[in-house]
């Protein structure tokens, strides 16, 4: 067993496709940790998908928070087959020993996805890059676990103690022996994203990080 916790970006975006009910399902068979994104679309609903627009991963174009789930749970990603899935078909896919990381893409989520989180087995960590967003879920739970995402540098530190997290979430370079002392000192655990090669696993375990978002399962 690796002395690092395992997250799969995405249910393994590298492997599988990303935020998918296929994804998370492989993936926690390998996994400690599912990472998924959420945001709200155009009927409010709570989907897992990544970005802003449809395109990237769709034949549709638009907005996902114009797009009504009507339309959107009739959409697949890429040439998949697999549908776009709301957050509650998600939570429901992911084993109950594995924990799931729900990436609040946006802010006014927070009802929603805590109440999904109750609903589920799972363990489950809040994170964003959105500092409001996380505020959010602590307005409503005293008990949530959150982490701070950034790639902006050592200050993110200061930021996550001060949005009451447990963990920081830096971008990989970031992530030297300096910067994680500082988290753990600070109380905070570290997990570094998104590793894509075993030399950056590597280099980061040295570092002493306590966890590794990666696209693939075989970084560790």
């Amino acid at each position: 067993m690796s002395d690092v916790t395992l997250i799969a970006h995405r249910g393994f975006a590298g492997e599988h496709p990303e935020n998918t009910v296929r994804a998370v399902r492989a993936a926690s068979e390998v996994a400690d940790q599912v990472e998924i994104d959420v945001r709200r679309c155009g009927s409010g609903e709570l989907v897992v998908f990544h970005d802003e627009r449809l395109s990237r991963l769709t034949d549709a174009t638009g907005l996902v928070e114009e797009t009504p789930w009507s339309e959107i749970r009739e959409l697949t990603v890429l040439d998949s087959g697999e549908p776009i899935p709301d957050l509650d078909t998600v939570l429901d896919a992911v084993p109950a020993a594995v924990d799931v990381n729900v990436e609040l893409k946006r802010t006014g989520m927070a009802d929603g996805v805590l109440a999904a989180a109750a609903d589920a087995e799972n363990d489950c960590l809040f994170s964003s890059f959105d500092r409001r967003a996380l505020r959010e879920i602590r307005e409503r739970d005293a008990d949530a676990t959150l982490a701070f995402i950034s790639d902006r540098g050592p200050n993110c530190v200061a930021a996550a103690v001060d949005l009451d997290c447990a963990f920081v979430h830096p971008e990989q370079g970031l992530c030297d022996e300096a910067f994680v002392t500082r988290a753990h000192e600070a109380g905070l655990g570290v997990n570094a994203w998104t590793v894509t090669t075993r030399e950056e696993a590597d280099a980061l375990r040295r570092a002493g990080v306590d966890g590794v978002i990666t696209d693939g399962a075989d970084v560790l």
